[in-house]
């Protein structure tokens, strides 16, 4: 069983590989608007649907179990996330292959390459370095239970949050609310 930070790491590389096909399909001449849309419409759900999940069972557990700067880190990876979002929406409102939406995937790039950067040299890693395995694993579950069941945005609130705020909310919550916020897909009693 993968755990979460390995999980984390797959979507990254994934994410990498299908921007690296948007840069072949740009090269084309001329340029397939059908085989952009093919490969643009499941990436920005995935990075919805990964921040979503972060946000939902990472990054509650990283502030409870990290070390460096928990906080910090998180304050970072929500503020990417939003980043993140607002390109996503940015492209999805342009239409495919036009100045507009290369600009706004282009800015969408940008923004999630500086978050995986940040998020592999220090959420991930202080995280590895911090929480028990067995704990590790559960969240790997929930996280690939929930990627399995959501392969798009449809049902999910994909909205930007304050950071701030969203740290308030999560250190204000019952321990035993951290990390799980009722997905009901898995438990992390005795984790």
């Amino acid at each position: 069983m993968a755990e979460i930070t390995m999980l984390i790491l797959d979507d990254h590389e994934w994410f990498r590989g299908q921007f690296a096909k948007l840069d072949e399909l740009q090269a084309q001449s001329p340029v397939n608007h059908n085989a952009l849309e093919r490969v643009w419409r499941p990436l920005a759900d995935k990075l919805d649907v990964h921040a979503y999940i972060e946000e939902k069972i990472f990054y509650p557990q990283l502030l409870q179990r990290g070390t460096d700067d928990p906080e910090g880190e998180t304050l970072d990876a929500i503020g990417d996330h939003n980043d993140i979002r607002d390109g996503v929406r940015d492209a999805n409102a342009a239409g495919v292959g036009t100045e507009q939406w290369w600009a706004a995937v282009g800015r969408t790039r940008v923004a999630n390459d500086d978050h995986m950067g940040e998020e592999e040299r220090e959420g991930l890693s202080d995280f590895r370095r911090n929480a028990p395995l067995g704990l590790r694993e559960a969240l790997g579950r929930q996280y690939r239970e929930f990627m399995d069941q959501h392969p798009t945005t449809k049902g999910l609130p994909i909205v930007d949050r304050d950071p701030q705020r969203y740290i308030e909310e999560v250190e204000g919550a019952p321990p035993a609310d951290r990390g799980d916020f009722s997905l009901r897909i898995g438990s992390l009693k005795g984790q």
